[in-house]
């Protein structure tokens, strides 16, 4: 006897926008562009640290009390922007690897939240190597998100998107393929 394993892909009882869904992540993983956004982006986040562990600490120490009080709250957004950066390439390499399927990438808790535009920093006083990484950063996380949300459609708005399709998947779980 022989067991066949149905992906997201194979499987008709899952709607063809979620094989479509699943498919573009499994190529996107396996992309180029993946390949130079993880370099870019742990490269970012292994600058950074460097940063803050070093040159940042002694230029923190230099800065007048509001100014230190600003590069903390700064320096706190700048790694936790970078975290959720990290989290979400690391996602995708999870499904280059076969580590994770698509279908569970495509999971909400995955995906990124929007983002508020940012304020100027909150002290001119900031050290400049703070600020073009929180701008860098602010740019990689906008990519991303560009990338995340071309991806992973939901399916309201893919319904929105076409409901003729949403229709036929309906009627293709419930009825298979004759």
């Amino acid at each position: 006897m022989s067991l066949i394993l149905l992906t997201s892909t194979d499987d008709p009882s899952v709607p063809t926008s979620a094989r479509n869904r699943a498919a573009v992540v499994e190529d996107f993983a396996r992309s180029q562009l993946f390949d130079r956004t993880f370099r870019e982006g742990m490269e970012l986040v292994e600058e950074t640290a460097a940063y803050l562990d070093g040159e940042g600490r002694r230029d923190s120490k230099l800065l007048s009390r509001s100014a230190a009080l600003a590069y903390a709250g700064e320096s706190m957004k700048l790694t936790t922007r970078l975290m959720q950066i990290a989290s979400w390439l690391l996602v995708q390499r999870a499904v280059r690897e076969g580590d994770m399927s698509a279908d569970d990438a495509c999971q909400p808790r995955y995906r990124l939240a929007d983002r508020k535009p940012e304020a100027e920093p909150t002290s001119p006083e900031l050290p400049i190597a703070l600020v073009e990484f929180l701008v860098r950063t602010e740019k990689l996380y906008d990519r991303v998100l560009h990338l995340d949300r071309r991806m992973y459609v939901n399916a309201a708005e893919e319904e929105a998107l076409n409901p003729v399709q949403s229709h036929f998947d309906r009627l293709t779980a419930a009825f298979g393929r004759g």
